[in-house]
């Protein structure tokens, strides 16, 4: 058995070069990329039950001998399965051909910062500290490269400027918009009033305050369905959070609010040759802060 092995190994490393360890890369990168991108959310534990259940197969169909009619199930039912997986994973296939259609547009740099992204990033900076002030809550949406068509049309249409004194009023409480979420596209305000998809993750359950509401859910579940930047400021606390990529990073102020927002619509040619390139292209890479401040 152990001679046996030893040949196996040597005839792979005997057909062993250059293109194998480009094979092998690319196969890592790709899974890589494809856990990274499903990271605490609801499909990788679905994936995680996928990837049990094909190595439990695996092992049962080697006794096809001795289980003939187990086998037999397993593969008549293999084909049906196989069909079933993008059925589960249909929300999570459709945003990642969403991304890979729009490379045209990352190679464009649309969505990074520019003059106007500045002033957005100001007023919004601004705003968010007063609100924190005031302890009234609030929930803007900056979108990125994925479109929030189907939440703008949940809200009330604005197309106007964007000045803190506009966000300030439409989040004072009781007011009609106050309870919804502002939608941010480019230099304008597109909707206020919107709703956002909550989060099932379960990542805020954990969070020892136990201080999240619908608002942080509502931040957490859009920045894990789009590559949307969310500023949320709790009306209990005041406490500022960015969501992004089902990340949240708390208890920020107005100058590493400004800090996080830059970071996040910085242009490539600031950022290093080859990580703006990987950056560009696979966005859901970025490192994120961690969830928590301690």
């Amino acid at each position: 058995m152990v001679i046996e092995l030893f040949q196996n190994l040597l005839f792979v490393f005997q057909r062993f070069n250059w293109w194998s360890v480009v094979d092998i890369l690319l196969v890592t990168i790709i899974f890589y990329s494809l856990f990274r991108f499903l990271r605490d959310t609801q499909a990788m534990v679905l994936l995680r039950g996928v990837l049990i259940l094909i190595v439990l197969v695996a092992l049962l169909t080697t006794t096809s001998n001795i289980l003939p009619a187990f086998s037999w199930l397993v593969n008549t039912t293999l084909p049906a399965l196989l069909l079933a997986v993008p059925v589960i994973f249909a929300p999570e296939i459709r945003r990642g051909l969403e991304r890979l259609g729009r490379a045209g547009e990352l190679l464009q740099n649309r969505g990074r910062t520019s003059p106007r992204h500045r002033d957005v990033i100001a007023a919004v900076t601004h705003a968010a500290a007063r609100l924190s002030a005031r302890r009234h809550g609030a929930l803007i949406v900056i979108e990125r490269l994925d479109h929030l068509d189907e939440y703008v049309e949940t809200g009330v249409a604005m197309d106007s400027r964007i000045t803190p004194e506009l966000l300030l009023q439409i989040f004072y409480p009781n007011t009609p918009l106050h309870d919804g979420a502002v939608i941010i596209s480019g230099n304008r305000m597109r909707s206020a009033g919107c709703v956002m998809p909550l989060s099932s993750s379960g990542v805020l359950a954990d969070n020892p305050e136990r201080k999240m509401g619908l608002r942080h859910r509502a931040a957490l579940g859009t920045s894990e369905v789009s590559d949307a930047v969310v500023v949320v400021v709790s009306e209990e606390t005041g406490a500022i959070s960015v969501s992004y990529g089902g990340r949240m990073i708390q208890r920020l102020d107005s100058e590493r609010l400004t800090a996080v927002l830059r970071a996040f619509f910085k242009r490539p040619e600031e950022e290093d040759g080859m990580m703006a390139w990987i950056y560009r292209w696979l966005p859901f890479l970025r490192p994120q802060e961690e969830a928590t401040e301690r």
